[in-house]
């Protein structure tokens, strides 16, 4: 058989452009595909992908959500004189066990629970808390101590020490051009999208293609204020270094999620159930759709903003907590129906908690420890790790009682079934939701 020829279908069949597509690209741009994946297809590694592995999806609460309303330590005094106006009243709060209960805008995650599929682990954080949103995000995103700073995120050394020789999309951020530095890494894995000009769709005569770009345009415009309750998700630095084929093998990508790959997936993946309005609804949704539609990735990122919330904290963060429940809960019936529940974690965080105390303003200010939620078909629910105290503080914020690493360091071993050290840097226990 012709060697190219073979190379062709070789690609086509295990690539981001098998599938659904059947588009022409430029010359030079199919050249470099066919080179990209030569490369691949002689590395001694070939791990599982998206298409038949483990699926993480990483949504980040941007802003610093407030995990004392979240997961409420109702039968703790303390909690109910800190905050005289801000605390739920036990009535109104869906009690799990130990005295702990969730906002009652999480009636779809407190089923969750009680169905065996959610995790709650209580006070995580790290050594030496920052209170800066963008420092502490930093350290979240690469896993590094509070003194350090590193280059490259944790994502993006598993992508580069774990998954060689997998697709170029083996990670897919979805509402931001910039991808989060989380996936920053030494040889550029993964991708992001968030300019509406990428989606411009030939659907033909029966489709609407103003209906299809406003999709995708209310998954793209992510709110990016950078104070108050407007703060969004915070990207990764800009990265300009690189050479001629570094700069081939970005455009390349940047035509891999073009209008072709991701409408035609889109497009034949109907979700069974309906979702609600939102952005990260819509984000979610399609998420979903993508995996049904078997595309490669391994880790998927989005983030719902508007958790910076210094005044005025009742309504907004009940808001916040009603639009993740119902984004979270449709999500969760959408992989059931397709039958991919059990190949998805996903795990929620914030770059940092509130303080114990509401303060004149009837808000609660950047703090540190907050609890972190993972659900999924194989996850061991309940409740996991210790809860700080609510009388021994620091400065006002709670202590964190679990290191986020370890946390990290759980999915990296019993899910993505990857060794810890060389995307943590050191070896940090694991824990038992999974």
């Amino acid at each position: 058989m012709n060697q190219t020829l073979h190379t062709r279908r070789h690609f086509l069949r295990t690539s981001i452009l098998g599938g659904a597509l059947s588009w022409s690209v430029p010359a030079f741009l199919e050249r470099t595909f066919f080179s990209l994946d030569a490369l691949a297809a002689n590395s001694p590694i070939q791990t599982v992908t998206g298409k038949d592995g483990p699926i993480l999806v990483i949504l980040q609460l941007a802003g610093g959500n407030d995990g004392l309303n979240t997961v409420i330590p109702f039968e703790n005094d303390a909690y109910f004189r800190a905050r005289p106006t801000l605390a739920i009243p036990k009535s109104k709060i869906l009690q799990l066990s130990g005295g702990f209960g969730l906002h009652p805008e999480l009636s779809g995650l407190k089923s969750l629970h009680d169905n065996g599929h959610l995790a709650v682990v209580h006070g995580v954080g790290y050594p030496n808390p920052n209170r800066s949103h963008f420092r502490s995000t930093e350290i979240w995103q690469t896993a590094s101590d509070a003194n350090k700073s590193e280059q490259h995120g944790w994502l993006g050394r598993y992508f580069d020490s774990c998954c060689e020789g997998a697709d170029p999309a083996v990670g897919i951020s979805i509402g931001s051009a910039q991808a989060p530095q989380a996936f920053a890494a030494e040889k550029r894995r993964g991708i992001s999208f968030a300019n509406p000009g990428q989606f411009r769709f030939n659907l033909g005569k029966s489709s609407d293609p103003d209906a299809a770009e406003e999709f995708f345009r209310s998954v793209n415009e992510m709110d990016h204020g950078m104070q108050g309750g407007s703060i969004g998700m915070l990207d990764g630095p800009a990265d300009m270094d690189g050479d001629t084929l570094d700069f081939l093998q970005r455009t390349a990508l940047d035509a891999t999620v073009s209008s072709d790959k991701i409408f035609n997936t889109v497009k034949k993946t109907k979700p069974p159930t309906p979702y609600p309005a939102g952005k990260l609804a819509d984000s979610l949704n399609l998420v979903a759709r993508l995996i049904a539609g078997g595309m490669p990735t391994r880790v998927y990122y989005v983030s719902q903003g508007g958790y910076d919330t210094h005044s005025n904290q009742d309504g907004s963060h009940a808001r916040l907590m009603g639009e993740l429940d119902a984004a979270l809960s449709a999500f969760t019936a959408d992989l059931k129906a397709q039958g991919n529940f059990d190949r998805v974690l996903t795990m929620t965080f914030s770059e940092f908690g509130r303080r114990v105390a509401e303060n004149a303003s009837r808000g609660t200010d950047h703090g540190a420890a907050a609890p972190m939620f993972l659900l999924g078909g194989k996850i061991k629910p309940g409740l996991h790790g210790e809860a700080p105290s609510l009388e021994k503080l620091n400065r006002g914020d709670l202590i964190h009682t679990v290191d986020f690493r370890n946390i990290y360091a759980t999915i990296l071993e019993n899910w993505l079934q990857a060794p810890v050290e060389p995307v943590l840097r050191k070896r940090f226990s694991t824990m038992g939701f999974i």
